[in-house]
């Protein structure tokens, strides 16, 4: 600087060539956080999808990673693993990655809580909210229903039990319709006639909350089950750096608030 306080012209270039590298930097590291932002393929329960569809959001804003999943039910799941499909990171039942874990298609160890999810009754918008307050309110709710819907995934094999253990199968069978997975079961109750009821998984059927559907509420405690589900990186899929700090991010208050926003408890 001269006598004057203004800077000569080597400074003034010194400083450009200063505010060059600085820019130089800040272009890099944004380049190269794009180039560690990841895809992933994730195969899940479809019961669980308003809650991962809620963390995937926030696993894009955090890190930038994009979660892309495919939403089965448990049977369709155990096929297509069986079937070799390959998928970077698995979401399913505790009990079915027990099952997965022992068959070498999942790392045992980066398996991740997610939460649980109840099963729920269902009925068309147009009807009257019935009263399923108590075991025996539910019980004589679906003796006089029309019929019941449920699907044939791990909340129908609950239902199949619970209805046996009630003394009630017998009386329900002829008037009982069957589905693959929740979103049939919901439909069918939404385009259905007469005096229907839906049951499934409550996170399911806040999704057609505004479609035509409401629900009613939850099974009573004496009578309700809780599905617990698990996140965990598959042995054979690629990013594992990624699906770590995805798994990571799971078990952070902010994650499980996300998770907990899509009705996973």
């Amino acid at each position: 600087m001269d006598c004057n306080g203004q800077l000569g012209v080597a400074q003034l270039k010194g400083l450009r060539t200063q505010a060059l590298r600085w820019v130089a930097v800040l272009i890099a590291g944004s380049f190269c956080g794009a180039l560690h932002a990841m895809e992933i393929n994730v195969l899940s329960a479809g019961a669980v999808e308003p809650g991962m569809v809620k963390f995937a959001a926030h696993v894009k804003q955090v890190s930038g990673h994009d979660l892309k999943i495919q939403f089965n039910t448990a049977p369709q799941i155990a096929k297509r693993l069986a079937d070799g499909e390959v998928f970077d990171m698995l979401v399913s039942p505790s009990a079915a990655m027990d099952r997965i874990e022992s068959e070498n298609k999942i790392v045992g160890a980066t398996r991740t809580g997610i939460g649980r999810v109840g099963v729920g009754v269902a009925v068309r918008d147009s009807l009257t909210a019935p009263d399923i307050s108590t075991e025996k309110k539910f019980v004589d709710l679906v003796l006089a229903a029309d019929s019941i819907v449920y699907n044939q995934a791990s909340t129908g094999l609950y239902l199949d039990k619970l209805f046996e253990r009630l003394g009630i199968a017998a009386q329900l069978n002829a008037r009982t319709k069957r589905y693959a997975n929740g979103a049939s079961v919901l439909e069918h109750v939404i385009q259905g006639k007469g005096n229907e009821i839906g049951l499934g998984a409550m996170t399911e059927i806040q999704l057609y909350s505004n479609k035509g559907l409401q629900l009613v509420g939850p099974l009573p405690a004496s009578i309700q089950n809780w599905t617990r589900y698990e996140a965990a990186r598959t042995v054979n899929g690629k990013a594992a750096e990624a699906v770590d700090a995805v798994l990571r991010l799971m078990a952070t208050p902010a994650g499980k608030s996300a998770l907990l926003s899509g009705g996973i408890e």
